[in-house]
Protein backbone atom coordinates (compact mmCIF):
# COMPACT_ATOMS: atom_id res chain seq x y z
CA UNK A 1 0.00 0.00 0.00
CA UNK A 2 1.59 3.54 -1.15
CA UNK A 3 1.41 6.35 1.63
CA UNK A 4 2.44 9.70 0.69
CA UNK A 5 2.46 11.31 3.79
CA UNK A 6 4.52 11.46 6.65
CA UNK A 7 3.90 8.91 9.37
CA UNK A 8 4.69 9.95 12.93
CA UNK A 9 4.91 7.19 15.93
CA UNK A 10 4.89 8.63 19.60
CA UNK A 11 6.65 5.82 21.58
CA UNK A 12 9.23 2.71 21.38
CA UNK A 13 7.78 0.64 23.88
CA UNK A 14 7.76 -3.08 23.89
CA UNK A 15 4.07 -2.48 21.24
CA UNK A 16 6.09 0.23 18.69
CA UNK A 17 9.48 -2.01 18.31
CA UNK A 18 6.82 -4.45 17.01
CA UNK A 19 4.53 -2.63 14.84
CA UNK A 20 7.40 -0.49 12.97
CA UNK A 21 8.95 -3.62 11.18
CA UNK A 22 5.12 -4.39 10.08
CA UNK A 23 4.29 -1.02 8.75
CA UNK A 24 7.67 -1.06 6.71
CA UNK A 25 7.14 -4.23 5.16
CA UNK A 26 3.00 -3.40 4.50
CA UNK A 27 3.08 0.59 3.89
CA UNK A 28 5.00 1.67 0.79
CA UNK A 29 6.24 5.05 2.08
CA UNK A 30 9.96 5.55 2.45
CA UNK A 31 11.77 5.20 6.18
CA UNK A 32 12.58 8.68 5.80
CA UNK A 33 9.06 9.81 6.16
CA UNK A 34 8.89 7.99 9.25
CA UNK A 35 9.54 10.39 13.07
CA UNK A 36 9.38 8.54 16.53
CA UNK A 37 9.28 10.52 19.46
CA UNK A 38 10.24 9.07 22.99
CA UNK A 39 11.40 9.78 25.71
CA UNK A 40 13.51 7.55 27.38
CA UNK A 41 14.67 4.80 24.69
CA UNK A 42 17.79 2.48 25.47
CA UNK A 43 20.24 2.82 23.15
CA UNK A 44 19.92 -0.60 21.66
CA UNK A 45 16.41 0.65 20.76
CA UNK A 46 17.75 4.07 19.36
CA UNK A 47 20.21 2.65 17.57
CA UNK A 48 17.91 0.21 15.37
CA UNK A 49 15.63 3.26 14.76
CA UNK A 50 18.58 4.99 13.21
CA UNK A 51 19.88 2.07 10.70
CA UNK A 52 16.42 1.77 9.38
CA UNK A 53 16.37 5.15 8.27
CA UNK A 54 13.59 6.61 10.79
CA UNK A 55 13.95 10.10 12.66
CA UNK A 56 14.32 9.09 16.14
CA UNK A 57 13.18 12.43 18.56
CA UNK A 58 13.93 11.94 22.31
CA UNK A 59 11.19 14.08 23.66
CA UNK A 60 7.88 13.88 25.84
CA UNK A 61 4.34 14.53 24.73
CA UNK A 62 2.78 17.14 27.42
CA UNK A 63 0.23 19.28 28.04
CA UNK A 64 2.82 22.19 27.47
CA UNK A 65 4.27 20.79 24.03
CA UNK A 66 1.94 19.26 22.24
CA UNK A 67 0.88 21.77 19.94
CA UNK A 68 4.42 22.66 19.03
CA UNK A 69 6.03 19.20 19.18
CA UNK A 70 3.28 17.55 16.64
CA UNK A 71 3.15 20.40 14.43
CA UNK A 72 6.65 19.92 13.63
CA UNK A 73 6.36 16.69 12.24
CA UNK A 74 3.23 15.99 10.54
CA UNK A 75 0.86 18.07 8.94
CA UNK A 76 -2.43 17.97 6.46
CA UNK A 77 -2.46 14.64 5.00
CA UNK A 78 -0.02 12.83 7.55
CA UNK A 79 -0.52 9.75 10.34
CA UNK A 80 0.00 9.85 13.83
CA UNK A 81 0.43 6.18 15.54
CA UNK A 82 0.17 6.72 19.42
CA UNK A 83 1.80 4.35 20.92
CA UNK A 84 2.30 5.80 24.07
CA UNK A 85 0.96 5.72 27.92
CA UNK A 86 -0.84 8.97 29.18
CA UNK A 87 -0.99 11.00 26.20
CA UNK A 88 -4.52 12.57 26.39
CA UNK A 89 -6.76 11.03 23.53
CA UNK A 90 -9.24 13.83 23.84
CA UNK A 91 -6.44 16.53 22.96
CA UNK A 92 -4.78 14.33 20.33
CA UNK A 93 -8.24 14.11 18.60
CA UNK A 94 -8.86 17.71 18.63
CA UNK A 95 -5.42 18.22 17.36
CA UNK A 96 -6.08 15.72 14.45
CA UNK A 97 -9.17 17.38 13.65
CA UNK A 98 -7.98 21.22 13.35
CA UNK A 99 -4.58 19.76 11.47
CA UNK A 100 -6.59 17.57 8.84
CA UNK A 101 -4.19 14.91 10.60
CA UNK A 102 -5.21 10.95 10.59
CA UNK A 103 -5.17 8.84 14.20
CA UNK A 104 -4.65 5.56 14.98
CA UNK A 105 -3.95 4.34 18.83
CA UNK A 106 -4.40 1.12 20.74
CA UNK A 107 -5.86 2.42 24.03
CA UNK A 108 -7.90 5.55 25.11
CA UNK A 109 -5.50 7.33 27.67
CA UNK A 110 -5.33 10.26 29.68
CA UNK A 111 -2.59 12.82 30.87
CA UNK A 112 -2.70 11.74 34.03
CA UNK A 113 -4.85 8.65 35.00
CA UNK A 114 -3.71 9.15 38.85
CA UNK A 115 -4.95 12.86 39.31
CA UNK A 116 -6.80 13.10 42.42
CA UNK A 117 -7.65 9.37 42.49
CA UNK A 118 -8.47 8.99 46.16
CA UNK A 119 -11.15 11.22 45.72
CA UNK A 120 -12.91 10.20 42.62
CA UNK A 121 -15.84 7.60 42.76
CA UNK A 122 -14.84 4.29 40.90
CA UNK A 123 -16.94 4.96 37.84
CA UNK A 124 -15.49 8.47 36.95
CA UNK A 125 -12.15 6.34 36.72
CA UNK A 126 -13.60 3.65 33.66
CA UNK A 127 -12.75 3.84 30.46
CA UNK A 128 -16.56 4.70 29.98
CA UNK A 129 -16.10 7.68 31.35
CA UNK A 130 -13.55 8.51 29.49
CA UNK A 131 -15.33 7.30 25.91
CA UNK A 132 -17.84 9.65 26.97
CA UNK A 133 -15.40 12.52 26.98
CA UNK A 134 -14.59 11.55 23.27
CA UNK A 135 -18.19 11.83 22.60
CA UNK A 136 -19.31 14.93 24.43
CA UNK A 137 -16.23 16.46 22.64
CA UNK A 138 -17.43 15.21 19.11
CA UNK A 139 -20.91 16.60 19.80
CA UNK A 140 -18.98 19.82 20.06
CA UNK A 141 -17.44 19.75 16.83
CA UNK A 142 -21.43 19.24 15.59
CA UNK A 143 -20.40 16.63 12.58
CA UNK A 144 -17.70 13.41 12.68
CA UNK A 145 -16.68 13.87 9.28
CA UNK A 146 -12.84 15.34 9.72
CA UNK A 147 -9.96 12.94 9.36
CA UNK A 148 -9.91 9.44 10.08
CA UNK A 149 -9.00 8.39 13.87
CA UNK A 150 -9.51 5.11 14.89
CA UNK A 151 -9.28 4.62 18.54
CA UNK A 152 -8.61 0.95 20.75
CA UNK A 153 -7.24 -0.93 18.35
CA UNK A 154 -4.53 -3.20 19.41
CA UNK A 155 -5.21 -6.97 20.12
CA UNK A 156 -7.65 -6.07 22.67
CA UNK A 157 -9.21 -3.86 22.42
CA UNK A 158 -9.04 -4.56 18.75
CA UNK A 159 -8.54 -7.73 16.85
CA UNK A 160 -10.99 -9.12 19.56
CA UNK A 161 -14.18 -7.14 18.07
CA UNK A 162 -13.45 -8.57 14.46
CA UNK A 163 -12.69 -12.41 15.84
CA UNK A 164 -16.25 -11.40 18.00
CA UNK A 165 -18.22 -11.14 14.02
CA UNK A 166 -15.82 -14.49 13.09
CA UNK A 167 -17.59 -16.29 15.98
CA UNK A 168 -21.03 -15.01 15.40
CA UNK A 169 -20.64 -15.88 11.71
CA UNK A 170 -19.27 -19.18 12.17
CA UNK A 171 -22.39 -19.80 14.53
CA UNK A 172 -24.70 -19.09 12.48
CA UNK A 173 -23.52 -21.23 9.98
CA UNK A 174 -23.14 -24.12 11.75
CA UNK A 175 -26.75 -23.75 12.92
CA UNK A 176 -28.07 -23.00 9.59
CA UNK A 177 -26.74 -26.18 8.14
CA UNK A 178 -27.68 -28.31 11.47
CA UNK A 179 -31.21 -30.32 11.04
CA UNK A 180 -31.30 -29.88 15.05
CA UNK A 181 -32.89 -25.95 15.81
CA UNK A 182 -36.04 -25.47 14.54
CA UNK A 183 -36.62 -24.12 10.91
CA UNK A 184 -37.75 -20.52 11.73
CA UNK A 185 -35.12 -19.80 13.95
CA UNK A 186 -32.29 -21.66 10.99
CA UNK A 187 -34.33 -18.77 8.71
CA UNK A 188 -34.37 -16.09 10.85
CA UNK A 189 -30.56 -16.83 11.60
CA UNK A 190 -29.66 -17.26 8.02
CA UNK A 191 -31.34 -13.66 7.26
CA UNK A 192 -29.52 -11.94 10.21
CA UNK A 193 -25.96 -13.09 9.35
CA UNK A 194 -26.08 -12.48 5.76
CA UNK A 195 -27.70 -8.87 6.60
CA UNK A 196 -24.45 -8.65 9.19
CA UNK A 197 -27.36 -7.54 11.78
CA UNK A 198 -24.61 -8.20 14.58
CA UNK A 199 -26.85 -7.27 17.41
CA UNK A 200 -29.84 -9.05 16.34
CA UNK A 201 -27.95 -11.77 15.24
CA UNK A 202 -26.48 -12.69 18.54
CA UNK A 203 -29.80 -11.98 20.29
CA UNK A 204 -31.70 -14.57 17.76
CA UNK A 205 -28.42 -17.16 19.20
CA UNK A 206 -29.00 -16.81 22.12
CA UNK A 207 -25.36 -15.38 23.17
CA UNK A 208 -25.37 -13.93 26.65
CA UNK A 209 -21.57 -13.86 27.71
CA UNK A 210 -18.25 -13.10 26.23
CA UNK A 211 -14.98 -13.58 27.53
CA UNK A 212 -11.80 -12.21 26.35
CA UNK A 213 -9.92 -14.90 27.26
CA UNK A 214 -6.82 -15.21 27.19
CA UNK A 215 -4.22 -17.40 28.21
CA UNK A 216 -0.06 -16.22 27.94
CA UNK A 217 2.52 -19.35 29.14
CA UNK A 218 5.41 -18.04 28.11
CA UNK A 219 8.21 -18.54 30.19
CA UNK A 220 11.40 -16.57 30.36
CA UNK A 221 14.91 -18.37 30.93
CA UNK A 222 15.68 -15.11 33.70
CA UNK A 223 13.34 -15.61 36.43
CA UNK A 224 11.81 -12.61 37.72
CA UNK A 225 13.64 -11.17 40.83
CA UNK A 226 12.71 -9.70 43.91
CA UNK A 227 11.56 -6.03 43.38
CA UNK A 228 11.19 -6.80 39.71
CA UNK A 229 8.02 -6.73 37.67
CA UNK A 230 8.33 -8.66 34.58
CA UNK A 231 5.62 -8.70 31.81
CA UNK A 232 5.60 -9.55 27.91
CA UNK A 233 4.19 -6.15 27.12
CA UNK A 234 3.91 -2.60 28.79
CA UNK A 235 4.58 -2.43 32.73
CA UNK A 236 3.32 0.75 33.32
CA UNK A 237 0.05 0.06 30.97
CA UNK A 238 -0.77 -3.04 32.71
CA UNK A 239 0.09 -1.62 36.16
CA UNK A 240 -2.59 1.49 35.45
CA UNK A 241 -5.48 -0.73 34.02
CA UNK A 242 -4.86 -3.42 36.58
CA UNK A 243 -5.51 -1.09 39.45
CA UNK A 244 -8.32 0.42 37.96
CA UNK A 245 -12.00 -0.56 38.85
CA UNK A 246 -12.98 -3.54 36.76
CA UNK A 247 -15.79 -2.93 34.60
CA UNK A 248 -17.77 -4.53 31.77
CA UNK A 249 -20.18 -4.54 29.74
CA UNK A 250 -23.49 -5.47 31.13
CA UNK A 251 -26.05 -8.06 29.70
CA UNK A 252 -29.76 -7.93 29.65
CA UNK A 253 -30.10 -11.59 31.05
CA UNK A 254 -27.91 -10.39 34.16
CA UNK A 255 -30.51 -10.66 37.43
CA UNK A 256 -27.78 -9.22 40.55
CA UNK A 257 -25.02 -6.99 40.49
CA UNK A 258 -21.73 -8.01 42.40
CA UNK A 259 -20.84 -6.18 45.38
CA UNK A 260 -19.54 -2.71 45.10
CA UNK A 261 -21.25 -2.09 41.54
CA UNK A 262 -21.23 1.26 40.35
CA UNK A 263 -24.17 2.36 38.01
CA UNK A 264 -23.32 5.05 35.13
CA UNK A 265 -25.45 7.84 34.97
CA UNK A 266 -25.56 9.16 31.36
CA UNK A 267 -24.36 7.68 28.14
CA UNK A 268 -25.65 4.21 26.63
CA UNK A 269 -25.73 2.75 30.41
CA UNK A 270 -23.78 -0.29 28.47
CA UNK A 271 -21.37 -0.59 30.86
CA UNK A 272 -21.16 -0.91 35.14
CA UNK A 273 -17.79 -0.54 37.91
CA UNK A 274 -17.62 -2.45 40.33
CA UNK A 275 -15.53 -0.37 43.32
CA UNK A 276 -12.66 -3.09 43.41
CA UNK A 277 -9.68 -3.64 41.27
CA UNK A 278 -9.57 -5.58 38.02
CA UNK A 279 -6.19 -7.27 39.38
CA UNK A 280 -7.83 -8.75 42.16
CA UNK A 281 -11.19 -9.68 40.42
CA UNK A 282 -11.10 -13.18 38.90
CA UNK A 283 -13.29 -15.22 37.02
CA UNK A 284 -13.30 -18.60 35.73
CA UNK A 285 -13.20 -18.47 31.81
CA UNK A 286 -11.61 -21.11 29.18
CA UNK A 287 -8.64 -20.86 26.25
CA UNK A 288 -8.13 -23.88 24.25
CA UNK A 289 -5.31 -25.11 26.57
CA UNK A 290 -8.41 -25.57 29.18
CA UNK A 291 -9.81 -24.01 31.95
CA UNK A 292 -8.31 -20.33 33.38
CA UNK A 293 -8.68 -18.24 36.15
CA UNK A 294 -8.90 -14.87 34.96
CA UNK A 295 -8.91 -11.08 35.85
CA UNK A 296 -11.15 -8.78 35.30
CA UNK A 297 -9.17 -5.84 33.58
CA UNK A 298 -11.07 -2.47 32.51
CA UNK A 299 -10.66 -2.62 28.51
CA UNK A 300 -12.18 -1.03 25.55
CA UNK A 301 -13.80 -3.93 23.84
CA UNK A 302 -16.17 -4.53 26.99
CA UNK A 303 -17.80 -1.19 26.03
CA UNK A 304 -17.68 -1.01 22.45
CA UNK A 305 -18.76 -4.76 21.62
CA UNK A 306 -21.89 -4.94 24.34
CA UNK A 307 -22.81 -1.67 22.68
CA UNK A 308 -22.35 -2.60 19.21
CA UNK A 309 -24.68 -6.16 20.19
CA UNK A 310 -27.06 -4.36 22.20
CA UNK A 311 -30.96 -4.07 20.55
CA UNK A 312 -32.51 -0.97 21.33
CA UNK A 313 -36.42 -0.82 21.02
CA UNK A 314 -38.24 2.23 21.58
CA UNK A 315 -35.26 3.53 23.71
CA UNK A 316 -35.43 0.22 25.75
CA UNK A 317 -31.80 -1.87 25.28
CA UNK A 318 -34.21 -5.23 24.94
CA UNK A 319 -30.79 -7.23 24.43
CA UNK A 320 -27.64 -6.81 25.43
CA UNK A 321 -24.88 -9.65 26.52
CA UNK A 322 -22.41 -9.53 29.27
CA UNK A 323 -18.67 -8.26 28.04
CA UNK A 324 -15.54 -8.35 30.07
CA UNK A 325 -11.93 -9.44 29.44
CA UNK A 326 -10.37 -12.43 31.69
CA UNK A 327 -6.79 -12.32 31.98
CA UNK A 328 -4.74 -14.85 32.64
CA UNK A 329 -0.97 -13.55 31.88
CA UNK A 330 2.65 -15.16 32.14
CA UNK A 331 3.44 -16.77 35.00
CA UNK A 332 6.04 -14.12 35.97
CA UNK A 333 3.39 -10.81 35.66
CA UNK A 334 1.26 -12.91 38.03
CA UNK A 335 4.37 -13.20 40.42
CA UNK A 336 5.21 -9.56 39.43
CA UNK A 337 1.39 -9.22 40.57
CA UNK A 338 1.32 -10.68 43.97
CA UNK A 339 4.54 -9.07 45.02
CA UNK A 340 2.94 -5.50 44.15
CA UNK A 341 -0.13 -6.40 46.22
CA UNK A 342 2.49 -6.88 49.15
CA UNK A 343 3.79 -3.58 48.28
CA UNK A 344 0.96 -1.73 48.82
CA UNK A 345 0.27 -1.25 44.94
CA UNK A 346 3.97 0.70 44.60
CA UNK A 347 5.18 0.26 41.39
CA UNK A 348 8.48 -1.54 41.38
CA UNK A 349 11.40 0.54 40.06
CA UNK A 350 12.90 -2.62 38.10
CA UNK A 351 11.08 -3.19 35.47
CA UNK A 352 11.40 -5.67 32.43
CA UNK A 353 9.64 -6.54 28.86
CA UNK A 354 10.63 -10.33 28.49
CA UNK A 355 12.14 -10.73 24.57
CA UNK A 356 14.89 -13.11 23.62
CA UNK A 357 14.89 -14.34 27.02
CA UNK A 358 11.61 -16.17 26.54
CA UNK A 359 12.59 -19.91 25.72
CA UNK A 360 8.84 -21.60 25.34
CA UNK A 361 5.27 -21.01 26.06
CA UNK A 362 2.28 -19.15 23.47
CA UNK A 363 -0.27 -16.50 23.79
CA UNK A 364 -4.03 -18.10 23.53
CA UNK A 365 -6.16 -15.05 23.06
CA UNK A 366 -9.55 -14.99 21.74
CA UNK A 367 -12.73 -14.16 22.68
CA UNK A 368 -15.48 -17.34 24.28
CA UNK A 369 -19.45 -16.85 23.75
CA UNK A 370 -21.54 -18.15 25.58
CA UNK A 371 -25.38 -19.38 25.80
CA UNK A 372 -26.32 -20.09 22.63
CA UNK A 373 -27.34 -23.39 21.50
CA UNK A 374 -23.67 -25.17 21.18
CA UNK A 375 -23.24 -23.91 24.80
CA UNK A 376 -19.86 -21.89 24.25
CA UNK A 377 -17.35 -20.76 21.49
CA UNK A 378 -14.29 -20.09 21.58
CA UNK A 379 -12.79 -17.75 18.28
CA UNK A 380 -8.87 -16.65 18.52
CA UNK A 381 -5.20 -17.07 18.10
CA UNK A 382 -2.59 -19.56 19.48
CA UNK A 383 0.99 -17.88 18.39
CA UNK A 384 3.61 -19.45 20.10
CA UNK A 385 7.27 -17.75 20.65
CA UNK A 386 8.95 -19.80 17.83
CA UNK A 387 6.30 -18.88 14.89
CA UNK A 388 6.35 -15.15 16.46
CA UNK A 389 10.18 -14.96 16.19
CA UNK A 390 10.35 -16.21 12.98
CA UNK A 391 7.94 -13.78 11.63
CA UNK A 392 9.36 -10.64 13.78
CA UNK A 393 13.05 -11.28 15.03
CA UNK A 394 13.67 -10.24 18.43
CA UNK A 395 9.65 -9.93 19.38
CA UNK A 396 7.17 -12.29 21.55
CA UNK A 397 3.90 -13.94 20.97
CA UNK A 398 1.78 -11.14 23.15
CA UNK A 399 3.48 -7.81 21.37
CA UNK A 400 2.54 -9.20 17.61
CA UNK A 401 -0.74 -10.08 18.41
CA UNK A 402 -1.24 -6.13 19.26
CA UNK A 403 1.34 -4.84 16.21
CA UNK A 404 -0.83 -6.92 13.24
CA UNK A 405 -4.69 -5.86 14.33
CA UNK A 406 -2.45 -2.17 14.57
CA UNK A 407 -1.00 -2.78 11.09
CA UNK A 408 -3.98 -3.60 9.39
CA UNK A 409 -5.94 -0.86 10.54
CA UNK A 410 -3.77 1.33 9.67
CA UNK A 411 -3.70 0.47 6.11
CA UNK A 412 -7.67 0.97 6.44
CA UNK A 413 -7.10 4.92 7.99
CA UNK A 414 -4.71 5.15 4.43
CA UNK A 415 -7.36 3.88 2.43
CA UNK A 416 -9.97 5.62 4.53
CA UNK A 417 -8.65 9.45 5.27
CA UNK A 418 -12.43 10.64 5.60
CA UNK A 419 -13.91 8.60 8.07
CA UNK A 420 -14.14 10.41 11.12
CA UNK A 421 -13.68 9.13 14.96
CA UNK A 422 -14.03 4.86 14.68
CA UNK A 423 -13.78 2.29 17.25
CA UNK A 424 -12.71 -1.38 15.86
CA UNK A 425 -16.31 -2.65 15.54
CA UNK A 426 -17.25 0.16 12.62
CA UNK A 427 -14.19 -1.24 10.79
CA UNK A 428 -14.55 -4.63 8.02
CA UNK A 429 -13.82 -6.99 9.83
CA UNK A 430 -13.20 -9.73 6.90
CA UNK A 431 -10.66 -7.28 5.99
CA UNK A 432 -8.56 -7.01 9.08
CA UNK A 433 -8.90 -9.84 10.17
CA UNK A 434 -7.09 -10.95 6.39
CA UNK A 435 -4.51 -8.55 6.57
CA UNK A 436 -3.53 -9.85 10.40
CA UNK A 437 -3.98 -13.25 9.66
CA UNK A 438 -0.31 -14.26 8.29
CA UNK A 439 1.07 -12.66 11.95
CA UNK A 440 -1.43 -14.54 14.24
CA UNK A 441 -0.65 -18.23 14.36
CA UNK A 442 -2.88 -20.85 13.93
CA UNK A 443 -6.59 -19.45 14.06
CA UNK A 444 -9.23 -21.68 16.14
CA UNK A 445 -12.92 -20.74 15.70
CA UNK A 446 -14.60 -24.17 17.29
CA UNK A 447 -17.60 -25.26 19.78
CA UNK A 448 -17.05 -25.53 23.29
CA UNK A 449 -18.85 -27.86 25.77
CA UNK A 450 -17.98 -25.55 28.49
CA UNK A 451 -19.32 -23.90 31.38
CA UNK A 452 -18.58 -22.00 34.82
CA UNK A 453 -20.20 -25.40 36.44
CA UNK A 454 -19.00 -28.14 34.56
CA UNK A 455 -15.83 -28.08 37.54
CA UNK A 456 -17.16 -26.57 39.85
CA UNK A 457 -15.16 -27.10 43.29
CA UNK A 458 -16.43 -28.21 46.34
CA UNK A 459 -13.53 -29.02 48.66
CA UNK A 460 -15.65 -28.84 52.14
CA UNK A 461 -19.17 -29.73 51.34
CA UNK A 462 -21.68 -27.65 53.50
CA UNK A 463 -18.82 -25.10 54.26
CA UNK A 464 -17.94 -23.89 50.95
CA UNK A 465 -20.03 -21.73 48.26
CA UNK A 466 -22.75 -23.71 46.98
CA UNK A 467 -23.02 -24.29 43.55
CA UNK A 468 -25.32 -22.04 42.01
CA UNK A 469 -28.04 -23.88 40.47
CA UNK A 470 -28.02 -24.36 36.51
CA UNK A 471 -30.52 -21.54 35.93
CA UNK A 472 -27.75 -19.20 36.80
CA UNK A 473 -24.98 -20.64 35.05
CA UNK A 474 -24.62 -17.47 32.91
CA UNK A 475 -24.60 -15.00 35.39
CA UNK A 476 -21.61 -12.97 36.49
CA UNK A 477 -21.83 -14.05 39.77
CA UNK A 478 -21.48 -18.05 38.97
CA UNK A 479 -18.00 -17.00 36.89
CA UNK A 480 -16.93 -14.99 40.21
CA UNK A 481 -13.99 -16.27 42.09
CA UNK A 482 -14.34 -15.33 45.74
Amino acid sequence: MEFDGKILVIGLGAVSRCTLPLLLTHVDSRPATYTVIDFAAPEEHARWVREAGITLVQDRVTPANYDELLGTYVGPGDLIVDLSWNVDTVTMLDWCRSHGVRFLNASVEQWDPYATGENRMPREKTLYARQMAIRAMIARWGDNHGPTAVLDHGANPGLVSHFTKLALSDIASRLVADDGPRAELRDRVGELAAAADWARLSQALGVKVIHVSERDTQVSSDPKREDEFVNTWSVEGFYEEGIAPAEMGWGTHERMFPPGTQVHQHGPLNQIAVGRMGCRTWVRSWVPCGDIAGMVIRHGEAFSISEHLSVVEDGVCVYRPTVHYAYCPADAAIASLHELHMRGYDLQKKQRIMGDDIVEGRDELGVLLMGHPYTAWWTGSLLDIHEARSLVPHQNATTLQVAAPLMAATKWVIDNPSAGVRLPDELPYERILADSRPYLGPLVSQPVDWTPLKSWPDPFPGFSRRRPSDDDVWQFTTFLID
